[in-house]
């Protein structure tokens, strides 16, 4: 609780104060430290300020300074007693309490992206986010909690930043966190092996005047290199304890949080706020804004006067707009428009310039007396392999060849575990149909959940595989380089290489890639972006693919399915051509992005990320594809007459076809009049009506088409002990009547166009709502709904066509 929530003739003790350096210790100066009673006497006429009792006297704060600091209530000491405690909460009692309450430390990391800041938080929290080689991964802040020595750390991940400009949403929202949410404690985590770009982050901290605490991560990089930092002088010359780090192995990072607990309690000596020195001119200019801002005292509470001078010097808007509500605010912007100009004419440079200069500067210097630079191995490594696999004519080819590999091992190694998940599927169907009497509910299980269910886990090691390779191409720095390569293709739709990245994050699911859209600062950019990651072959679709090409085209599977993932990036660029002259037309955007160097892959984290999309994966079979699977069951199940059942047997026996009782029960059911009402749409690209089916019902989540084909191709087939896969199934349909009686529904030229049919047609519903929430209206989410199905439509009629003249039924 904060003390400006307390009401009048309340007693509650302080935990924490928050708050800038200068804030802090200006109140604690007044009485206003951990473990001191405070009573609320009384509100002012018009609500603030607030008067106070501490320490015998009377002191009076607004509202502003008085939410920075933690309190602890009498209610509150009752809720966090032990449960047994029948005792009376008295001073003594609530003191203790505070103590508690004051042992919980509130941790923000941030560090430039390839810094190894998620990593350092999956190691010390055992959590599982993933760790991208690239910019952008860590899109919102993540948060985990844990206990160390009598401390509970609540620990947030925040967005990979350069800088806490406003050039991106991830700056911005980096610095707004640390504004607003105050933490105890910044932990700033740098790439040891290239200090000089990553300090000018911490240059931006020591002017926010916060407690911080530096990683110097990856130190192993730095030494092997041969360059030597006396991280004990450079923690003493910038007032910010530096830890030697290797997060990946966890060294180095219980000295890290037994840091962060001395700076917490202000038993560090080295800890001391310095001011950067930013030559003669710019101070005078710092100096004459910050007198001025200092005649708000609330403004000051959260943020150091002298901060908010450097970014209104720095031309920083979002600054102008924290300033807006001052008293004195027209004041504040005259003074800051005279500096700038005046430093413009006396220095003939803008005054954003000379800050960058100052602060490049600053580290320069800090780094003179420190640092003895090595060999940078990593890079030198980095852009020998780069000669390669950036190089003008060979990186796509070597790009493909990497796609094509991922692909290959994704059905060669996944047919074997495949193959014994379905003998495991069909002993369980096998026991149940021998076991258990007939009725509704052994069909329920039988031909409904165990088929179904059973079409979709085969496809899981499938899946682990494909997430298994972008994980490696993710963690080495491949994947920012297949950006760099795709670059000038992008250019000519009108994006940038930044926007590949969400496209290739497509490639395991369009929801958190459509999510990454965050990081692309144009508002056009970013909707063109979130328009074409529906047509990135998520991994949803695999199932279906991996169906289709094991039963037409497993001479070729890798070749066809790098195809269809080709075909995607085709069609985005395509549609992505067509927008751009029509609904976003307007200026370029610049790519700015950085190479990192690459990095050796941490199998642990791969197995992580794998582990974390496998339990998604289940997840999504539990929930939301079981209801759909019962559901298609229901429908495809009723209405269920002896009538229909009867004549399906006459039928069966008078045409020797086995299975066709079940058809016929499957063709007269709603699920059945859904089919054949919406067949004459489908005809012309090759389909039946129960294809219509599992399309629609492939609408909430792409792996029901399979479950549905499991439900609708399955049923009624003989028992066996060896349970067929469903591409051999598939192999054998026929139609059962109709002009095309005994022919086989599917051929190679159907399942083509079945093929490129899901790889374009609506997204999931959550991809769509998705939309909506990033965007901001529906009218972008309709209008994907609508332009993909058309698309998908158009250019299964196309190729379906065109297959027919190739290939022989």
């Amino acid at each position: 609780m904060r003390l400006s929530e307390v009401e009048e003739n309340k007693r509650v003790v302080i935990t924490k104060v928050l708050g800038h350096g200068s804030f802090r210790r200006r109140i604690s100066e007044m009485g206003f430290v951990a473990g001191k009673e405070v009573m609320v006497l009384k509100n002012a006429p018009l609500y603030d300020p607030v008067e106070y009792q501490l320490l015998g006297y009377n002191v009076s704060l607004r509202r502003a300074e008085a939410f920075l600091i933690e309190v602890i209530t009498t209610e509150e000491a009752i809720n966090s007693a032990p449960p047994n405690f029948d005792g009376i909460i008295d001073l003594e009692v609530l003191k203790i309490s505070a103590r508690e309450k004051g042992k919980t430390i509130h941790v923000a990391l941030a560090g430039n992206p390839n810094c190894g800041k998620t990593t350092l938080f999956n190691r010390v929290t055992n959590s599982k986010e993933h760790v991208g080689n690239y910019s952008g991964v860590t899109i919102d802040s993540k948060i985990a909690t844990f206990q160390r020595k009598g401390y509970t750390f609540k620990l947030v991940d925040l967005p990979g930043t350069y800088s806490l400009t406003t050039f991106s949403p991830e700056e911005l929202y980096t610095r707004n966190y640390i504004i607003e949410q105050t933490p105890d404690i910044v932990l700033n985590v740098i790439d040891a092996a290239n200090l000089e770009r990553n300090m000018f982050l911490s240059t931006q901290l020591i002017d926010m005047d916060i407690k911080v605490v530096m990683a110097l991560n990856m130190y192993d990089d730095l030494e092997t290199g041969g360059a030597k930092l006396d991280a004990k002088k450079l923690g003493e010359l910038l007032g910010i304890p530096f830890i030697p780090t290797i997060a990946s192995k966890g060294i180095g990072l219980d000295a890290v949080f037994d840091e962060i607990i001395e700076v917490y309690e202000d038993r560090n000596p080295v800890v001391r706020h310095i001011h950067i020195n930013y030559g003669e001119e710019l101070e005078k200019s710092i100096k004459a804004i910050q007198k001025e801002i200092k005649q708000d005292k609330p403004i000051r509470a959260k943020l150091s006067s002298r901060y908010l001078a450097l970014r209104l010097l720095d031309k920083d808007p979002d600054a102008l707009e924290t300033l807006k509500s001052s008293t004195n605010f027209s004041r504040i912007n005259t003074i800051t428009q005279n500096e700038i100009a005046r430093l413009k004419a006396r220095l003939n440079e803008e005054s954003s310039h000379l800050i960058t200069d100052a602060k490049f500067g600053f580290i320069a210097g800090a780094l003179q007396e420190t640092f003895v630079p090595g060999i940078q191995w990593r890079y030198a490594i980095t852009g020998k392999i780069d000669k390669l696999v950036t190089h003008r004519i060979l990186g796509f080819p070597i790009f493909l060849f990497f796609m094509f590999v991922t692909f290959f091992a994704t059905f060669r190694l996944g047919s074997y575990p495949m193959n014994w998940i379905n003998m495991g599927v069909a002993v369980i169907s096998d026991f149940v149909k021998t076991t258990m009497p007939s009725g509704m509910f052994k069909d329920l299980l039988t031909d409904g959940i165990i088929n179904g269910l059973g079409s979709i886990i085969v496809f899981l090691p499938n899946i682990l595989i494909l997430f298994f390779f972008t994980s490696l191409m993710e963690d080495t720095g491949y994947m920012a380089r297949a950006a760099f390569i795709m670059d000038k293709l992008m250019h000519k739709i009108g994006l940038h290489g930044r926007s590949f990245i969400p496209m290739v994050m497509g490639f395991g699911c369009n929801v958190p890639a459509i999510m990454a859209t965050r990081t692309i600062r144009n508002r056009g950019d970013r909707l063109l972006t979130m328009l074409i990651i529906p047509f990135m072959s998520c991994s949803a679709r695999l199932p279906v693919y991996i169906v289709l090409i094991s039963a037409f085209f497993k001479d070729y599977p890798a070749v066809v399915l790098t195809g269809l993932y080709l075909l995607g990036i085709l069609m985005a660029i395509v549609m992505a051509k067509i927008l751009n002259r029509t609904l976003f037309r307007r200026k370029e955007t610049p790519f700015v992005m950085e190479l990192p160097p690459y990095r050796m892959p941490v199998l642990r984290n791969t197995l992580l990320h794998m582990w974390d999309k496998a339990s998604q994966y289940f997840k999504k079979i539990g929930g939301t594809i079981l209801v759909a699977v019962v559901i298609i069951w229901a429908l495809e199940y009723f209405p269920h007459s002896e009538e229909i059942h009867t004549q399906g047997k006459v039928n069966a026996i008078a045409n020797a076809t086995p299975d066709w009782h079940a058809q016929s029960q499957i063709e007269h059911s709603y699920l059945g009049i859904i089919g054949h009402t919406i067949e004459p749409l489908i005809r012309p690209l090759g389909f039946d009506w129960r294809m219509g089916i599992c399309l629609v019902a492939g609408i909430p989540a792409k792996e029901i088409v399979v479950s549905t084909m499991g439900v609708l191709y399955e049923t009624g087939k003989d028992d066996t002990k060896t349970r067929e896969l469903l591409p051999e199934v598939l192999k054998s349909e026929v139609y059962y009547s109709g002009p095309k009686m005994g022919e086989k529904v599917f051929n190679q030229a159907v399942a083509l166009s079945f093929l490129v049919f899901v790889l374009l047609y609506f997204p999931c519903i959550a991809v769509i709502a998705t939309i909506k929430r990033e965007s901001g209206s529906w009218k972008w989410a309709l209008f994907t709904l609508f332009y993909t199905s058309v698309f998908a439509w158009t250019m299964a009629f196309i190729i379906y066509n065109i297959a027919l003249y190739f290939i022989n039924p």
